[in-house]
């Protein structure tokens, strides 16, 4: 097994199309065509992460947060970064991470945070824009329903519960190929006229490369034409943070103790309380306050995330409660979701959960 088989697979979780403009994920260190002797999954990458992998034979750290985030313009090991960096080359271990590819993913973070805090009729709580693209294509009419159908193998054409989903429109298409074309129907240097159907489908970004290669392929035309479209319709599944409901609703100070026990965190910051019950909750894994006011008018009772600041909690405005359980804490279990969800695939194969804390805040 090669690590592109790995990484490969994750991204079916998590692709990295998915990701942030200003993250860094994917294969950060190592080899797609080196081979695997095991796979250790963290949290974050640190010395003391590398030394674990060395120890348990992974050559293979899988990693929510990226290790390399800004520029690195020396390996001195001078900064905890370059040390991990240079330790990991040192030792031909590859870093792979996923970070907000996995945070945008409709079966990732917030959802693991939803899934322990038993939330149902769970949504996104911020779908995510520029995520669908629109191809629209003009062929001959004979050859419509076969390219129709090459664009809906490759992944075109899929709308929320709804797939195989197109525009058409019949009429006339002109060209005149010149002395070097080589013409499908028609003759080079003379005027064509030819019925056609313009061909309009929706596609994720992630599919665009196998989409119009298919096209390329299914096409009569020596010469396509098409043109390519990113919309501004949200993704209905794809994006930040998640919101659903309690199976029964609870007083305040239930819930921030519920909600203390179930994500094992020491302290809970939260917003003056306001003497209202709890049912439907919003949650975002990580540092969430800018999507506050999203969560208000989501008509969420109370909000979890981490890293408010002080005057970040006043935006609750006796709306909400906003509970800020820390940010370690609100991405915990992230790690266990990709041990799963790669155990299920990789059964036979070391798929090591680290066993060390990478928290780097403490309490007393």
């Amino acid at each position: 097994m090669i690590i592109k088989d790995i990484t490969d697979y994750l991204e079916e979780l998590a692709p990295l199309d998915y990701a942030e403009d200003f993250d860094n994920v994917g294969l950060l260190i190592g080899n797609y065509s080196d081979s695997v002797t095991g796979v250790l999954v963290t949290l974050d990458t640190l010395e003391k992460t590398v030394e674990e992998a060395i120890t348990k034979k992974c050559n293979l750290i899988v990693s929510f947060h990226p290790i390399i985030f800004g520029g690195i313009k020396k390996l001195n090991g001078n900064s905890y970064v370059e040390r991990v960096v240079l330790k990991a080359i040192q030792n031909d271990i590859a870093i792979y991470a996923t970070h907000t590819a996995l945070d945008n993913s409709k079966n990732g973070v917030s959802a693991k945070i939803s899934e322990v805090l038993g939330l149902k009729n769970n949504k996104i709580l911020l779908p995510k824009k520029g995520i669908l693209k629109k191809l629209t294509t003009f062929v001959p009419i004979e050859n419509a329903e076969k390219l129709r159908n090459a664009l809906f193998n490759a992944g075109a054409g899929n709308i929320g519960n709804y797939d195989r989903c197109s525009f058409n429109i019949d009429g006339e298409g002109t060209y005149r190929g010149n002395q070097n074309s080589n013409p499908t129907i028609g003759e080079k240097g003379e005027n064509h006229t030819e019925n056609e159907t313009q061909i309009s489908v929706l596609y994720e970004s992630k599919n665009e490369a196998i989409i119009l290669a298919s096209l390329q392929k299914n096409h009569p035309y020596e010469e396509i034409s098409y043109h390519l479209l990113t919309t501004e319709n949200v993704h209905q599944n794809i994006g930040m943070g998640m919101i659903g409901d309690l199976p029964t609703e609870m007083e305040e100070n239930e819930f921030l103790l519920f909600l203390k026990e179930k994500m094992k965190t020491a302290c809970i910051r939260h917003s003056n309380l306001i003497n209202k019950k709890i049912k439907k909750v919003a949650l975002l894994g990580g540092s969430g306050s800018f999507a506050i006011s999203d969560a208000i008018k989501a008509g969420a009772d109370a909000y979890v995330s981490a890293d408010f600041k002080y005057h970040e909690f006043f935006k609750a405005e006796n709306k909400i409660i906003l509970a800020d359980i820390g940010h370690y804490e609100s991405e915990q279990f992230t790690k266990n979701l990709l041990v799963d969800y790669l155990t299920k695939k990789f059964s036979n194969f070391a798929i090591v959960l680290s066993e060390e804390s990478t928290n780097p805040i403490y309490y007393i």
